[in-house]
C-alpha cells in the first residue's frame, strides 16, 4: 500500500467566521475538494490537516485553502463558487490520485437516523454502498431485486433533508412497462405515473410517515415524477434518485447525470437482468457502467445474490437465474 503523503498547516489569522465560510455547511466545501483532488482534509479549527498518495494534489490542496481562507472575509462562498475558484486554480479532477475502491479499501461504517430509527448496511456491500453515498456526488447501485439499493439510497435522501444538508428531494422513473400492455390509463397526469413510482412512494412512508410525505409532496420539497419530466433542468442543493435505471435508453441517462447542480447528490439504481426495453434499445445503465467506471467522483457498487435481504428463497431464485444466464452465455445462441 502507497505511503499517504500529509500537510499540516494553520489558517490565519483565527476568525471562525471565516473558517465556517470556508468549510461550508456540515464541511460541504471541504468535501468538494476532496473529491476534486482526490485527498483528506481534516481540521481542528484553523488547524488542518490534508493527506493523499502524492504530494502534488496534498500540496495543492494545502494553496488551494490558504486562498480561500484569505478570500473568506470578503465573499460568501457556496458549492459554484467553490467549483469556479478550482477550476480559475487549475485544480483537474483526473489528476486525484486519493483513495479509489481496491483490495485495501474497507468503508466506514455509515448510520443513518430516520424516523423507523437507524439504518446500517447489512455486509460488505451494502456497507460500501452506504459510504459511496456519503462520499461521491453521483453513485450507482447495481444488481438484483430484493439487495436494498432503493431503500438505502431513500434512507440516505430523507436524512440529508432531515438534517437540512439539501433542500429538497426528486425521485425519479422511467415509465416503462414491465412486460405487460397497459393500454390506455384514464385520469390525469399523476394518476398515470403514479404506478410507476410507488415504490418510491412505499419506501418514503416507511421512512416519513404518510402524513409527512403528503405534506412535503404539497409543498414540492418532495418531488416524484416520470424520467422524461426532467430534460431541460439543473437540480441545485437536491438529492436525486433515479430507480430502475435499467429501463433508461443511453440518452435518456446521459439527460439525467447532466442535470446535477451545485451541492446535489445523485443516486443510480437498477437491475441489468430486468431489462425491459426493446430487444434492439441498449439500456442506458449497461452504457454508464461501461462508460463511466473511471470517472473520479462518480461510484459504482454491484450487488450480489448474496446481498438480497429479502426471504432466503429470493436469493435461492436469483442464484438460478443467474446461472442460467450464465450457462446461455458460455454455450452461446441454440
Amino acid at each position: 500500500m502507497p505511503t499517504p503523503h500529509q500537510r499540516d498547516f494553520t489558517l490565519e489569522p483565527v476568525d471562525n467566521e471565516r473558517l465556517a465560510n470556508l468549510a461550508g455547511p456540515f464541511d460541504a466545501h471541504l468535501r468538494q475538494i476532496e473529491l476534486r483532488l482526490g485527498v483528506e482534509i481534516a481540521n481542528r479549527g484553523n488547524v488542518f490537516r490534508v493527506t493523499g498518495r502524492d504530494e502534488a494534489p496534498v500540496a495543492q490542496a494545502e494553496r488551494l485553502l490558504r486562498t480561500l481562507y484569505a478570500e473568506a472575509g470578503e465573499e460568501t462562498f457556496d458549492g459554484q463558487s467553490i467549483n469556479l475558484r478550482m477550476n480559475a486554480a487549475g485544480v483537474e479532477a483526473d489528476a486525484a490520485t486519493g483513495p479509489r475502491d481496491d483490495g485495501d479499501y474497507v468503508p466506514q461504517d455509515v448510520a443513518i437516523r430516520v424516523r423507523r430509527g437507524t439504518v446500517r448496511g447489512r455486509g460488505p456491500n451494502q456497507q460500501k454502498y452506504l459510504h459511496s453515498i456519503a462520499t461521491h456526488d453521483i453513485n450507482f447501485g447495481v444488481g438484483p431485486a430484493g439487495t436494498g439499493k432503493t431503500f438505502l439510497a431513500v434512507a440516505s435522501a430523507v436524512e440529508a433533508l432531515n438534517e437540512s444538508r439539501v433542500q429538497r428531494l426528486v425521485l425519479v422513473r422511467p415509465a416503462v412497462e414491465a412486460g405487460e400492455k397497459l393500454g390506455f390509463l384514464p385520469g390525469d397526469l399523476s394518476q398515470k405515473v403514479d404506478p410507476y413510482l410507488r415504490p418510491l412512494y412505499d419506501a418514503l412512508y416507511e421512512m416519513l410517515g404518510v402524513e409527512k410525505v403528503l405534506k412535503l409532496l404539497e409543498k414540492n420539497v418532495i418531488e416524484i415524477a416520470p424520467l422524461a419530466y426532467m430534460r431541460g433542468r439543473t437540480l441545485n442543493d437536491a438529492y436525486v434518485i433515479l430507480d430502475e435505471a435499467q429501463n433508461t435508453t443511453i440518452e435518456q441517462m446521459k439527460m439525467f447525470l447532466t442535470r446535477l447542480g451545485f451541492g446535489s447528490t445523485a443516486v443510480v439504481t437498477g437491475d441489468l437482468s430486468q431489462i425491459d426495453l426493446p430487444k434492439h434499445v441498449k439500456s442506458g445503465l449497461r452504457d454508464a457502467v461501461e462508460v463511466l467506471h473511471d470517472v473520479e467522483g462518480v461510484s459504482f457498487t454491484f450487488f450480489e445474490s448474496g446481498d438480497v435481504v429479502r426471504h432466503p428463497l429470493v436469493a435461492r431464485i436469483v442464484g438460478a437465474y443467474d446461472r442460467r444466464d450464465a450457462q446461455d452465455a458460455s454455450t452461446g445462441p441454440a
